[in-house]
């Protein structure tokens, strides 16, 4: 095919579409070719448009964007034009950028054909015309560069707002080049939420298009084998996962916000009875969230409705049945956790809680013990540890680890595999147990509210707020806590059907590529 590497005439679908096929006979979906158009027109009849695009992640977002650099340098070869493309790390997301860019230019014939070379460790050039590669970090010193012809904005949901429009922005001011802001769905504050609004208000006035929110139909309906990745991601974790929405589906999440809705908490509920006893036959595991002891209170099990320290976290006992049904589904793949009973313990001692727990677990023979062995936790699940060797997983809670163990515990209720029971059960021994606590917990679900952290990682901050009161009540999270230590057991190798059959349960969130 014969290539114009002039700037007359130009017909940027048909030249795109040529130089891909340069490339090994790469051919750009449906989807890609609409964005590779808009881009170049702006870019090349100097029309200086703000264009925003959100592709799902693992659609060819990043492919298209180094075919679309790779292009406009050879397009601009005689010229001295520069392109800058800012990503929010360095490392590694601007060093990936710089790699897929000269994968695409060591591929493609006409590329080949011109030469390009790459100057400072951070530019690519082919003739006069240059792309230069930018951390949009905060800490990144960036003042300086212009961006004659294109400014680019990678993972935009990533990048401080503050900073762009500080350090990026006047890039592209003296020029009006054209801005295009990539990046796929996060949060409602994001600058990528930003863009899309206003992006989305000058479409809507002249009717020229700015906006393309491509999502995982779409996708998968030139590409079949992804319909079917994102498919069995919505079966592990659940059609409203946030992630799900926001990485497949392009839809926003809001930035704060509560964690179970009501429709989440509907998900909750089973049909099953409460126990006091183990079933033989049945599986069990016992989930600890510890609180610090206090050795002028006295020991007491449950929750007092009229404690005279109700401000003081609890020592949160949630008990599972692990219904291993599920793990014969190829989907899902992972257990089914029923919740049969609950204990609280308020203001007890060390020593007299190590007793209460190792009761439980002999009461019960668990499979699995996970106990939270952050701070004053690690004592005890280390003495727990020593008497019942093989049994106990220690959780540490980390700003990292606590937001991965809410990711976690949210796809085991999207996908329906955490179920409370139905009905109560008094236990003689506890007083305020069984139903007393269910409600209790579900009035915690209630208040829990939900944090994106900004920038890179998709970390969240969840829990109950420090000090609300609701009914002269401080609002705890403990059982909560306690109930989400089920995702931990996904991690866990069980046996289906007999002693020889065993499924390592995946981790369903390493398969979503988070593309840093």
């Amino acid at each position: 095919m014969k290539l114009s590497l002039k700037n007359n005439p130009f017909t940027p679908l048909t030249d795109i579409v040529a130089f891909c096929e340069c490339a090994g006979g790469l051919r750009l979906r449906q989807y890609q070719r609409a964005v590779a158009q808009a881009v170049l027109d702006s870019v090349i009849h100097r029309r200086g448009l703000t264009l925003v695009v959100l592709f799902p992640r693992q659609s060819g977002k990043n492919e298209l964007q180094a075919q679309v650099e790779a292009y406009l340098l050879v397009f601009f070869h005689r010229q001295p034009v520069e392109i800058v493309k800012i990503s929010p790390t360095f490392k590694p997301q601007t060093l990936n950028a710089m790699r897929r860019l000269e994968r695409v230019l060591d591929r493609n014939t006409v590329t080949r054909l011109v030469g390009w070379k790459k100057e400072s460790g951070y530019m690519v050039r082919i003739g006069q015309a240059r792309i230069i590669f930018l951390s949009g970090a905060p800490e990144a010193n960036i003042v300086g560069a212009t961006a004659s012809t294109l400014l680019e904005v990678d993972e935009a949901q990533d990048v401080d707002p503050a900073k762009y429009d500080k350090d990026v922005a006047p890039m592209a001011a003296s020029t009006n080049a054209t801005r295009v802001f990539w990046g796929t769905a996060w949060t409602s504050n994001t600058l990528l939420a930003r863009e899309l609004r206003s992006s989305t208000e000058a479409q809507q006035r002249d009717g020229i298009r700015r906006v393309w929110k491509i999502t995982a139909d779409e996708v998968g309906a030139e590409v079949p084998a992804y319909a079917k990745f994102v498919s069995d991601q919505v079966t592990r974790l659940g059609r409203q996962h946030p992630l799900v929405k926001t990485q497949f589906y392009s839809e926003e999440i809001d930035s704060q916000g509560g964690m179970f809705p009501p429709a989440r908490r509907a998900l909750m509920l089973g049909s099953h009875l409460p126990a006091l006893l183990p079933e033989p036959g049945k599986i069990y595991a016992l989930l600890l969230d510890v609180a610090g002891g206090d050795e002028e209170v006295g020991a007491s099990l449950a929750l007092a409705p009229e404690s005279s320290n109700t401000r003081r976290d609890a020592t949160a006992l949630t008990v599972v049945e692990v219904d291993l049904s599920t793990l014969a589904d190829p989907l899902i793949s992972a257990p089914r956790y029923l919740v049969v009973q609950r204990l609280l313990w308020v203001g007890i001692k060390q020593s007299a809680l190590y007793a209460s727990i190792r009761a439980q677990v002999e009461h019960w023979n668990p499979r699995h013990l996970v106990v939270d062995a952050t701070g004053i936790g690690a004592g005890l699940a280390s003495f727990l540890a020593a008497a019942f060797p093989g049994r106990v997983l220690p959780f540490i809670f980390t700003s990292s680890s606590k937001s991965q163990l809410g990711w976690d515990f949210l796809a085991v209720i999207e996908s329906g595999r955490f179920k409370d029971h139905a009905g109560s059960v008094v236990d003689p021994r506890v007083s305020h147990s069984g139903g007393v606590l269910q409600a209790k917990f579900f009035s915690e679900l209630e208040y829990i509210q939900l944090e994106a952290v900004p920038g890179p990682g998709r970390l969240i901050r969840w829990g109950a707020p420090n000090g609300l009161k609701v009914a002269g009540e401080y609002i705890h999270d403990d059982l909560v806590l306690s109930a989400a230590l089920c995702a931990v057991l996904d991690g866990q190798e069980w046996a289906v059907t007999g002693p020889t059959l065993i499924v390592q349960t995946p981790d369903p969130l390493e398969e979503l590529d988070h593309g840093y």
